[in-house]
C-alpha cells in the first residue's frame, strides 16, 4: 500500500529526515510516534507530495508520489493536524466540493456525507458556514472530507487532538473499519495508550532517523509503549 525507502529531507544542513524505511500493508494501522520535531509531520507531507524530498522514494498503490502525483492522490487523504479548510463555505458545500474534486458520484457522496456527518454527529452542522466552527468540529469535517472518495490510504496527523471522547472513539472505529476493508492508515500521535491500543504496527523516530519499528509486541517487548518510549528520550 505505501513503501518509503531511504526518505531523507534537509533543511539546510539540518536533515529532518534521514534515510526513512517503512512499509505499510493493507489492512494495516500503523502509528507513528516521537517528540516535537523528530520528523512526524515531514514524512507525512512528503508521502501526501505536498512537501519536497532530498532523495528517497515514495510510493503510494505503486504509483511514485515523485513521477504520479495525481493517480497517488487518487488513492489517498491527508488531513494535517490544524485542518485549513475554505471558511466562506459551508460544511455541505465544503463536502460536495471535495466530492467534485475526486469525482463522487451524487448518491455516493449523499450516503457517505450522510453516514459520516451522523457518525460524528456533525449532521445539525452543515448547514453552518465553516468560519464559525471550533476546532473540534473542522476536525471532523475534514475527516468526512477525507473520506468522502474511500481512499486506500489514509494519512493522519495528530488526529486526536481537539475531538471530543465520543467523537475519538468513533473515529477509532472508522480507522478499524477502514482497515477491515483493505485499506490502509499511516497517523502521527504523542498519546501512546492511544496507539499501544489502536495499532497493529508502530515506528518511533528520533531526531528524523527511525530508532524502533514493527508489531506493537516486537516493539515495547514485555514492558509498555511508554516505557520504550522514555528509554529513547
Amino acid at each position: 500500500m505505501l513503501k518509503i525507502e531511504k526518505l531523507t529531507k534537509m533543511y539546510g544542513d539540518k536533515a529532518a529526515v534521514k534515510d526513512l524505511d517503512l512499509h505499510i500493508a493493507p489492512g494495516e494501522i500503523y502509528g507513528f510516534i516521537g517528540h516535537n520535531g523528530a520528523g512526524k509531520t515531514t514524512t507525512l507531507k512528503s508521502v501526501a507530495g505536498i512537501l519536497k524530498f532530498d532523495s528517497g522514494t515514495i510510493t503510494v498503490c505503486g504509483k511514485s508520489i515523485v513521477d504520479d502525483p495525481v493517480e497517488c492522490k487518487r488513492h489517498m487523504a491527508y488531513i494535517p493536524d490544524n485542518p485549513d479548510l475554505y471558511e466562506f463555505m459551508t460544511g455541505i458545500k465544503y463536502l460536495n466540493f471535495v466530492a467534485d474534486v475526486y469525482g463522487v458520484s451524487a448518491a455516493d457522496r449523499q450516503e457517505r456525507i450522510r453516514k459520516y456527518s451522523e457518525a460524528l454527529e456533525l449532521t445539525g452542522s452543515l448547514a453552518q458556514g465553516v468560519s464559525e466552527y471550533s476546532h473540534g468540529m473542522k476536525q471532523k469535517l475534514a475527516v468526512i472530507g477525507a473520506l468522502i472518495h474511500e481512499p486506500d490510504l489514509i494519512l493522519l496527523d495528530e488526529p486526536f487532538v481537539g475531538l471530543d471522547p465520543l467523537a475519538s472513539h468513533t473515529l477509532k472505529q472508522i480507522m478499524r473499519d477502514i482497515c477491515d476493508r483493505g485499506g490502509a492508515i499511516f497517523f502521527s500521535t504523542h498519546v501512546l495508550e492511544v496507539a499501544e491500543k489502536l495499532c497493529d504496527k508502530v515506528a518511533i523516530i528520533k531526531n528524523g532517523q527511525l530508532v524502533r519499528s514493527g508489531t506493537m509486541d516486537e516493539v515495547r517487548g514485555d514492558t509498555s509503549l511508554e516505557e520504550v518510549f522514555l528509554e529513547l528520550k
